[in-house]
């Protein structure tokens, strides 16, 4: 996409179900797909059907390497003398982003945030990425990672881009495909692929499943910018889920969340935290914040969810050690 496109222009983009089925051939050929269970024991906790989409069983452990399949794909085809990539992460983007580069024969470099998970890291390094640490949190680094970009003559790659969106809405094909029947479809949003890809993939089937968003109290900038109807930036994000901790809504995401989400929720960080016992107790699971992040928001919405059927994306289960022995400690993790 040129860099005048408009987010008008982006949220009209969304891929069509020829589109979404071709993205799903290039997925097929690296891994194939991923489960979605209706666990009895969350049933049984909660008072409703729960049924967990498992993207922390994909080859990265998150649903981004989706996204990084078809992005790569495309920019190998249209663009053969690219020279590399760079891309800006708090983690899992940038190990969709490395495997996916590896496999086309690119170098890539990752720039992430300083304290950054230090299993993520070690992920991407395994891929194959240069990693680089700077700036405080996801923005500065962003802010870094274009600028290295310019320096090395590589393609800055973005977290949010059509052909990421149209990659990961091959889960949501995959999901409500097998599941048409779902009330609602709760999501964590980060930048904003996964909801994108999973609203695309609900029009695509022209289904009439309510999808909702789901934010950290503390990192709930998108929350803020569908009620204002614009994008509005916070200060910090604080949340130990990282894979949700964004101060700056992309505008395209933004638009297409306005246009086809239900709402977005809010969740606070015990909640998450409560969702990661959970998945771990019920499932066997393990699920990083964000991954635990749906289910909290399921919980939440109870009274709502009674006598429905709803799925949950765990859309990752990467998550440090010490923070899943604290968690399962019945502690919260506290982010400074």
């Amino acid at each position: 996409m040129p860099a005048t496109t408009t987010p008008a222009q982006l949220a009209a983009a969304l891929p069509d179900l020829a589109g979404i089925r071709a993205a799903k051939v290039l997925v097929d050929a690296v891994f194939p797909g991923t489960a979605q269970y209706a666990w009895p024991l969350l049933r049984r906790r909660h008072g409703f059907e729960i049924v967990v989409k498992h993207e922390n069983h994909t080859p990265t452990g998150a649903f981004k390497v989706r996204g990084g399949i078809v992005y790569l794909d495309r920019l190998k085809r249209e663009r053969p003398q690219v020279r590399g990539v760079v891309s800006a992460t708090r983690g899992n983007h940038g190990q969709s982003i490395a495997m996916a580069a590896a496999k086309a024969g690119l170098p890539s470099i990752i720039v992430v945030p300083l304290g950054n998970s230090v299993e993520k890291n070690a992920a991407m390094r395994a891929f194959g990425a240069e990693l680089v640490e700077t700036g405080r949190d996801f923005d500065e680094a962003r802010a870094a990672a274009q600028g290295i970009a310019r320096q090395h003559g590589y393609e800055m790659v973005p977290s949010f881009h059509p052909d990421l969106v149209r990659g990961v809405a091959t889960y949501g094909l995959e999901l409500l495909t097998a599941r048409p029947d779902l009330a609602r479809v709760y999501v964590p949003i980060g930048l904003g692929s996964g909801i994108c890809g999973l609203i695309a993939a609900r029009d695509a089937l022209g289904l009439a499943t309510e999808i909702v968003g789901v934010v950290a109290q503390a990192a709930d900038a998108y929350a803020l910018s569908v009620e204002a109807g614009r994008v509005v930036a916070t200060d910090s994000a604080a949340t130990f889920a990282d894979g949700m901790a964004v101060r700056t809504p992309d505008p395209g995401a933004l638009a297409t969340i306005i246009a086809g989400a239900a709402r977005v929720v809010r969740v606070g960080d015990d909640a998450i935290a409560e969702a990661i016992r959970t998945y771990h107790t019920d499932t066997h699971n393990l699920a990083e914040g964000a991954g635990a992040a749906a289910l909290a928001a399921a919980a939440q919405e109870a009274a709502l969810n009674r006598g429905s059927a709803v799925g949950v994306i765990l859309c990752g289960g990467n998550i440090d050690m010490p923070v899943f022995q604290s968690v399962l400690a019945g502690r919260t993790p506290v982010v400074g």
